[in-house]
């Protein structure tokens, strides 16, 4: 029962790191990339949420450059995201 009662440091942790993974399902799930691009961030993304099972630190660490990267990716402009012009 002691696992259940949130009243350890750890449970927070990792209820954080849960959201934080969820927030980052959904933003992938959502992003308008190529399907190679997709599945290329989906697995990455899979081998985060298997770290997290193991190592919470290095998960967070991992989700942090694996949010930069992502970032970076939806934000710059690439063929499919310009108007074409006469």
């Amino acid at each position: 029962m002691a696992a259940d009662d949130r009243l350890t440091d750890t449970a927070g942790s990792g209820d954080e790191l849960a959201r934080r993974l969820r927030d980052v399902y959904r933003r992938v799930a959502a992003a308008r990339l190529s399907p190679e691009e997709k599945e290329r961030f989906t697995r990455r993304f899979v081998v985060i949420c298997d770290l997290a099972k193991h190592d919470l630190d290095h998960a967070r660490v991992r989700l942090d450059a694996f949010l930069a990267d992502l970032e970076a990716e939806i934000d710059t402009p690439g063929r499919r995201n310009i108007a074409e012009c006469d």
